[in-house]
C-alpha cells in the first residue's frame, strides 16, 4: 500500500490489481502524466539497453505520440558501463524498422551514452568523503576512498528537462533498480559506479537487495541533486514482458511507489532454501557481467552449503569491457579482497564489487576462502577459465533442465528465466 504522501506527489499512477495494465490503460497513464507538461521543450528520454525486460517498443511509440508538443525529443540509452549498442540494436531496442527511422521517426535523436570518455562527461557536482562516509554508515570502509567527483553525459545537460523512463526490479547494489540510478550508473562516468557498487558489496546482497531504502540508493539520490537539469520518472512495474503498474512523477516519489509494487511483485517467499539451484540466464544477458544476475537474485534463497548453477548454454564471454581485470583476479568473497587490500587497491572498484557479487557471502581466515554456498557456471566459458576465475564448471551439454523441475520438496529447483524475481526465505523476517 502506497502512503498518501507518496500518491499526492505523483503526476500519474496506474496499477492492475492482478495480472497487466492494457496497451489503453498505459497509453491514459502516460498521457495524464505527461502531455503538455514539456510543450516547446527539449526533452531526453533515457532507457535501459536490452539487459532490462520491458514493453520498450510500444513505450517508445506512445511516448513519442504522447510528447509531440515538444520543441526536441530524443533518446538516450542509459548502458552504465555496458558495451554501446550498434544501429542495428538501437533500432531493434525501440522497434523501429529502418524505413521507419528514415521516415516517421527521422526526427528522434537515439543515442548510447558513453562512460569511458572524459570529453563525453561533465562535471556537475561532488561528494565529499564525508558525506559518502555518513551516507555509508556503518559499512564504510576506506576503501571507498575520499571526495567522488559526480559527472554525467555532457550530452544530457544540453536539454531542458530529463525523462526517465525504466523498470524497477530487485537490485543487488542499490536494494531496487529503476528512478535515479538511470543516471547513476545510467549516464555517469565512472567514479560515481565505481564507489556506490562497491559500497554495496560492502553491505553485501544479502543485506542489500530487495530494500527499498539503502545507503547506496541514498548515495544516488544525493548525487542526482546536483544535476540541473529537471526530471520526470516514468516507472515501470513489469511481468512477462507487459506493465503492471506505473507511476509518473518527481523521481524519488515515482521511485518508491514503483519499489513498494516490485516488492509485492517480483519477490518469491520460501518457506525453507534450496539445496541446489539451476538457474537460467536467458539470452539477454550476452556477457557473465550481467549473466551473472542470474546468481544474485537467488543466493539468499540457497541454503548455507549449497550450490547454485548458472546455466547459461548461449554464453561465450566474461566482459569485453572488464575482462582484463576479472581474469587477473577471479571471483571472490568480499574478505578476501578486504584483508589483502593492497594487492587489489588498483583494482576498479565496479570490477571488485561485480567479483564478489557473483561468488556470494562467505568469510576469509588465516588465508582460506570459505564461501557460503558453490557457484557453478555452465556455459561456452571452458573449465580451464572457470579454473582461473574460481568458479565451478559444469558442461551445458550434460544439464537437462527438465531432470531439475518438481523437485522442489527436495530441496532441488530449476529457475527458467533467472535474473529478475528475487528468492528469500520467510525466516528472513524482510
Amino acid at each position: 500500500m502506497l502512503a498518501s504522501d507518496t500518491l499526492s506527489q505523483l503526476y500519474a499512477a496506474a496499477t492492475a490489481e492482478t495480472g497487466l495494465l492494457s496497451q489503453e490503460q498505459v497509453r491514459a497513464t502516460l498521457a495524464e502524466g505527461l502531455a503538455g507538461r514539456f510543450d516547446d521543450q527539449r526533452v531526453l528520454v533515457l532507457i535501459p539497453d536490452h539487459t532490462r525486460t520491458m514493453p520498450l517498443p510500444l513505450l517508445f511509440r506512445l511516448l513519442v505520440d504522447v510528447l509531440q508538443s515538444t520543441r526536441q525529443l530524443d533518446f538516450m540509452v542509459a548502458l552504465g558501463t555496458h558495451l554501446p549498442l550498434n544501429d542495428e540494436s538501437l533500432l531493434h531496442l525501440v522497434g523501429l524498422s529502418a524505413e521507419e527511422r528514415e521516415t516517421t521517426y527521422r526526427h528522434i535523436g537515439l543515442f548510447n551514452h558513453v562512460w569511458d570518455d572524459d570529453d563525453a562527461l561533465q562535471q556537475v557536482g561532488t561528494l565529499s568523503r564525508e558525506q559518502v562516509q555518513n551516507l555509508a554508515g556503518e559499512i564504510w570502509h576506506p576503501s571507498l576512498g575520499g571526495d567522488v567527483p559526480v559527472r554525467i553525459s555532457r550530452r544530457a545537460l544540453d536539454y531542458d528537462h530529463l525523462l526517465i523512463v525504466g523498470p524497477t526490479f530487485p537490485h543487488e547494489v542499490v536494494g531496487f533498480s529503476g528512478g535515479a540510478k538511470y543516471l547513476f550508473p545510467g549516464i555517469s562516468g565512472p567514479e560515481m559506479i565505481n564507489v556506490t557498487h562497491w559500497m554495496g558489496a560492502l553491505q553485501t546482497i544479502l543485506h542489500t537487495i530487495g530494500i527499498e531504502r539503502t545507503p547506496m540508493r541514498a548515495m544516488i539520490h544525493a548525487a542526482a541533486r546536483l544535476v540541473p537539469v529537471p526530471m520526470t520518472l516514468v516507472a515501470l512495474v513489469v511481468e512477462d514482458d507487459g506493465v503492471a503498474g506505473l507511476f509518473v512523477g518527481p523521481h524519488e516519489a515515482a521511485f518508491h511507489a514503483a519499489a513498494r509494487l516490485s516488492s509485492e511483485r517480483h519477490i518469491v517467499w520460501l518457506d525453507r532454501p534450496f539445496e541446489r539451484v539451476l538457474s537460467h540466464a536467458p539470452p539477454m544477458y550476452d556477457e557473465l557481467w550481467t549473466a551473472a544476475k542470474a546468481m544474485y537474485k537467488l543466493e539468499p534463497g540457497v541454503a548455507d552449503g549449497g550450490e547454485l548453477t548458472v546455466y547459461a548454454p548461449h554464453l561465450r564471454s566474461v566482459s569485453v569491457v572488464h575482462g582484463k581485470h576479472i581474469f587477473r583476479i577471479g571471483y571472490h568473497v568480499r574478505d578476501y579482497f578486504l584483508k589483502q587490500w593492497e594487492q587489489f587497491a588498483d583494482v576498479p572498484l565496479g570490477v571488485l564489487a561485480h567479483s564478489t557479487h557473483l561468488k556470494g557471502s562467505g568469510v576469509f581466515e588465516d588465508g582460506v576462502e570459505r564461501p557460503r554456498i558453490r557457484v557453478t557456471l555452465a556455459s561456452q566459458i571452458s573449465r580451464e577459465d572457470c579454473e582461473t576465475l574460481n568458479l565451478g564448471y559444469a558442461d551445458p551439454a550434460t544439464i537437462d533442465p527438465a531432470e531439475w523441475q518438481g523437485r522442489e520438496d527436495e530441496g532441488v529447483v530449476y529457475i527458467p528465466k533467472a535474473g529478475e524475481h528475487l528468492y528469500r526465505v520467510r525466516s528472513e523476517g524482510r
